[in-house]
């Protein structure tokens, strides 16, 4: 694969267009996470060829959706933000794409939810242990993965990999504490999402890097430029888990209203909205879900839209000033996919 495939992708002002990077990336890494997977002993093996949307529950292989793969586009792209090529960069990419699913598969068993991109998740499929069991087995293959790689810096990368793992656990663990709290602030909500979400793209934007070898200044831009748009991609996250279209989303319609999470747009509405702020918050301390649409115009009434989707362009903003160090190409890229998650519907 040479580097002409990964050229500046043009930027779009149309909505949701998928930057050509996303597409030339998936092409590069999907053979390899496929080998990858393939390590698995048959049962894993099985339920995850079945999230990563590769076969139906039979197991009988499918043309289907395996999600966005903005995380591998990252890893590929920061390989040659270092002046390598994309090779170098696919170990870490079929790492990040493994962790991001193993959080999926919990997440899912976590939130309760029963289905992802139009499908049963797993643990609905396949029941509560198996879904623990199988996102277990992608985390642990991360490692394998990334330190087989034959990079010198493959340790470096692992370690990368494992901070990153802890991270992200710690962000799903305030989410979940949230969900029993009514006096969540914004800056708490904040430091979950950089765990959550902000913590693997981060790490995404940098393992091709450090796997190549590449100076710090090179790593910490790339990481700062991830870490940003990860807060970003949470923010319209949560926007579209409130008013995003299901048949687009795939989940159902005010799914994070009806788990009552301490989403980013909720806690700024609850704590800087006023009136309908206050009401919401009632709301969250009480157990009616009749009208779920009345309570998404309250997030909306008292700022809680407007307030996510500035945030998430400011976000980006700050993304792509980091970027500066980075050669124009690979620049044009992350700059592309940085919009992209911006503008997203799904």
């Amino acid at each position: 694969m040479t580097a002409d495939v990964f050229s500046a992708a043009k930027t779009t002002t149309v909505r949701s267009a998928v930057p050509p990077v996303l597409g030339s990336a998936r092409d590069v890494v999907q053979p390899a996470l496929r080998a990858a997977v393939d390590r698995l002993d048959d049962t894993s093996r099985a339920i995850s060829a079945y999230h990563l949307g590769w076969t139906d529950p039979n197991g009988v292989p499918v043309q289907g959706n395996g999600g966005k793969a903005v995380r591998s586009a990252l890893a590929v792209v920061s390989a040659q933000a270092a002046g390598a090529p994309v090779e170098v960069g696919v170990p870490g990419a079929v790492a990040v794409e493994l962790v991001h699913n193993f959080s999926l598969v919990h997440d899912d068993l976590m939130d309760g939810d029963t289905e992802r991109r139009h499908r049963p998740t797993v643990w609905a499929l396949y029941g509560s242990a198996s879904a623990i069991l199988t996102g277990d087995a992608m985390l642990a293959l991360a490692q394998e993965v990334v330190l087989d790689s034959g990079s010198p810096h493959a340790v470096s990368a692992g370690r990368l990999l494992t901070e990153t793992t802890r991270r992200l656990i710690h962000g799903q663990f305030l989410d979940v504490a949230f969900e029993q709290r009514d006096d969540v602030r914004l800056t708490e909500c904040v430091t979950m999402a950089a765990g959550k979400t902000g913590a693997l793209l981060s790490a995404s934007a940098a393992i091709g890097a450090v796997l190549a070898g590449a100076p710090a200044e090179v790593v910490d831009a790339l990481a700062v430029f991830g870490e940003e748009i990860g807060l970003a991609f949470q923010l319209v996250d949560d926007v579209l888990g409130i008013w995003g279209d299901p048949a687009v989303t795939g989940k159902s319609v005010y799914s994070d209203l009806r788990a009552r999470k301490k989403s980013l747009p909720i806690t700024y509405a609850t704590t800087h909205g006023g009136a309908a702020g206050r009401r919401l918050a009632e709301w969250l301390a009480g157990d009616d879900d009749t009208d779920l649409a009345r309570i998404a115009a309250l997030v909306d009434d008292a700022g809680g839209r407007e307030w996510a989707t500035a945030e998430a362009a400011r976000h980006v903003a700050t993304a792509e000033q980091a970027l500066a160090v980075i050669p124009p190409g690979p620049r044009a890229d992350l700059v592309s996919i940085a919009r992209f998650i911006a503008g997203r519907e799904a």
